[in-house]
């Protein structure tokens, strides 16, 4: 006897090539990095911190792209999720790396909740200035707690615990990396949830016209807020994975620098979707690497001739150029965000 499914919603025809779209985007995603173990060995510590770095980018995407937040200062959740995770493993001596990635996640939705209140209540310039401020006083902050933060020094000494009580964080970096990108998959695939879940799409909709979202009587404040929360725990992860990977926390994981880059690489690979954050995160890193080994000086230089380049023939970042080469290709839909 043959069995018949029941017919299919035209929401459920939509979402399942979608969700079948984010599967094999996550698929590629980790035999990129399974790749990447095998292909360059030597390098592992540098691809643990673009991991570690792709993350911040992530969780900026998620307030930038998604809501429509102006924010140069994203690395303050980022950092202290680092310093949230280094100070319990130095003084209570928790060691377990998921334990201390949870607590740098925990620090960085704190953070986030506090830093989007104070951010939401304006809009534009004032926004833009307000979230500099707020990058500036918890670097100033971490600077002067120097008991607790070891001020200009930084955080040293950490000893995480092997993962799983078997792999123990090598000098080359190896459990390091595939714990980094065992991380980048867990959050790639809760933000594909998350990206095509109706309260993203409530987000998206306050960013293009909150007047009439509204009007519908939807918060947007707090909705806003509870995104604010998943972006500073992202950051957080990805500021834990980094203490986690250097064993070492410092003052530059706070700064303006940092947050502005992190725009930069979000720009870069386009602004509203996650695989462009990541493309965006690669792409900076790499180049920057290698320019800088060439010259340490002007890397900056070929940056922003980089930044203009794809400005000029990708207005949407890498992402959003490569959805478009797709379209003159075989046609279809855009597929940039998600």
């Amino acid at each position: 006897m043959t069995m018949r499914h029941p017919p299919l919603s035209d929401a459920a025809r939509g979402a399942w090539p979608a969700y079948k779209r984010d599967a094999y985007g996550i698929l590629v995603v980790f035999a990129g990095g399974i790749a990447g173990y095998y292909l360059f060995p030597d390098s592992l510590a540098l691809l643990t911190r673009i991991v570690s770095i792709a993350l911040l980018v992530l969780s900026l995407d998620l307030v930038v792209g998604f809501c429509g937040v102006a924010t140069l200062g994203h690395a303050a959740l980022y950092g202290i999720g680092a310093y949230a995770a280094g100070i319990v493993c130095l003084r209570a001596g928790i060691t377990d790396p998921f334990l201390l990635v949870m607590i740098g996640a925990g620090a960085g939705a704190v953070a986030g909740i506090a830093m989007g209140a104070v951010l939401l209540r304006t809009h534009g310039l004032p926004q833009l200035v307000l979230s500099i401020a707020f990058v500036q006083l918890v670097q100033e902050g971490a600077n002067k707690a120097s008991a607790y933060t070891g001020g200009s020094d930084g955080l040293a000494g950490m000893m995480p615990a092997p993962i799983f009580g078997v792999f123990a964080f090598d000098l080359w970096g190896r459990s390091a990396y595939l714990f980094a990108i065992f991380l980048l998959i867990a959050v790639l695939a809760i933000l594909a949830i998350v990206a095509r879940s109706p309260f993203a799409m409530l987000c998206r909709g306050a960013k293009e016209d909150p007047v009439r979202v509204e009007s519908l009587g939807v918060a947007i404040r707090l909705v806003l807020l509870r995104m604010y929360a998943i972006s500073g725990a992202i950051a957080g992860i990805g500021g834990a994975l980094g203490m986690l990977a250097t064993q070492v926390v410092g003052l530059d994981g706070v700064s303006f620098e940092l947050s502005a880059n992190a725009l930069v690489m979000l720009a870069l690979g386009g602004v509203g979707s996650l695989y462009g954050a990541l493309g965006g995160t690669v792409a900076f890193m790499m180049v920057e690497h290698m320019v800088a080994a060439i010259n340490p000086f002007h890397w900056m230089t070929v940056i922003g001739g980089l930044m203009i380049g794809v400005v000029l023939v990708a207005p949407r970042g890498l992402a959003g150029g490569l959805d478009d080469l797709q379209r003159r290709l075989f046609g279809g839909k855009s597929e940039t965000r998600q």
